[in-house]
């Protein structure tokens, strides 16, 4: 009786709310077990690879890319950026382009930390210069995929030095919350090259793995971003990332929480994200172990609910330029549509 009810379900919300024109932005949360992996489309066609995962495990993260790509009816990736070169974000780009073809390569430049075998990673990363185009990115910088609008935000430990349009306003929250002092083994996460997304109205904010201190720097005392539709929880969800100085002061309608099983989905911010003013739901890859039932969304908000022996569904968003768009859970088949505001 329960998959009646959701096929039923998922059959209403389908056919309610949607954009006339047919033209959709298309994200793809694929489950890299904790690390970073986004697959946009544009409606032009073109693609952005948002990281790529772990390396190892017998190259499980390259496939699951690659599954998602040909799914999204991709036979390239036109652009691949590489926010940040800690493991579980940097992947195996060598494997990943033996396996599918990459136009373009992105990243910050060169690596500026070290430790954790961050220098080989790099090393090898870097060889791959001379046969694929390489474009260093910065703060305030666009990205050239055509069809949506992909600002940079953060980028090398630096960030936008002025509000985008319509932003700016003070950012309240930055007298009521208390700074977390950086730990300077953390130092590569807050390199990240951080995205806006903007298709029309609808607009999409991710960071990669920013954390709280440097949610400050960028958001205090005035918050140049703005609100956005969707936020894509930094640093898979772990306290140290998410500071109500960001994740509450954009006023997203959702956010979506690339998660592991026992990696990020800490109990601190699932309480920081629903107290988000205007926050509608919370979708995880995964059921966090790491919190109880109170702490984990209800489960057709998630895609992978096995613990680590899961079979690596993913998050699907869909969104129109009127600014109405929908999560579709692989797991179960539910889509949910959030009509424009």
């Amino acid at each position: 009786m329960k998959s009646v009810f959701f096929a039923v379900l998922t059959v209403t919300l389908l056919t309610a709310g949607l954009s006339a024109s047919g033209r959709s932005m298309e994200v793809y949360d694929i489950d890299v077990e904790g690390g970073k992996c986004l697959l946009v489309v544009s409606p032009s066609g073109e693609s952005l690879l948002y990281d790529l995962g772990w390396p190892g495990y017998e190259g499980r993260d390259t496939r699951r890319i690659v599954a998602a790509a040909k799914a999204a009816g991709l036979k390239q990736i036109d652009y691949l950026v590489v926010s940040h070169y800690d493991l579980d974000h940097m992947g195996d780009v060598p494997a990943l382009v033996a396996s599918f073809p990459v136009q373009h390569l992105i990243d910050h430049g060169p690596l500026e930390t070290s430790g954790k075998g961050a220098e080989e990673r790099y090393r090898k990363y870097a060889a791959m210069f001379g046969g694929i185009d390489h474009l260093v990115v910065k703060a305030g910088d666009k990205l050239p995929i055509r069809g949506i609008d992909v600002t940079v935000i953060t980028a090398a430990g630096k960030w936008i030095d002025k509000p985008l349009p319509g932003a700016g306003q003070p950012n309240p929250l930055c007298a009521t919350t208390p700074d977390k002092p950086n730990r300077p083994e953390d130092l590569e996460d807050n390199m990240s090259i951080g995205l806006l997304f903007t298709f029309g109205r609808f607009r999409m904010l991710d960071l990669a793995d920013f954390e709280w201190d440097y949610d400050h720097k960028l958001m205090c005392p005035n918050n140049p971003v703005g609100t956005v539709d969707v936020y894509q929880v930094s640093i898979h969800g772990q306290d140290k990332g998410v500071s109500p100085v960001l994740a509450q002061a954009l006023h997203a309608r959702v956010a979506l929480m690339g998660n592991g099983p026992t990696k990020g989905g800490a109990p601190g911010t699932f309480e920081t994200l629903k107290a988000a003013p205007g926050l509608e739901d919370i979708w995880q890859l995964h059921s966090s172990l790491n919190g109880d039932k109170e702490h984990n969304p209800p489960e057709r908000f998630i895609a992978n609910v096995e613990g680590p022996k899961d079979f690596s569904y993913w998050l699907k968003l869909s969104a129109t330029e009127d600014g109405a768009f929908t999560i579709r859970n692989s797991r179960t088949g539910v889509t949910k549509v959030y009509r424009r505001r």
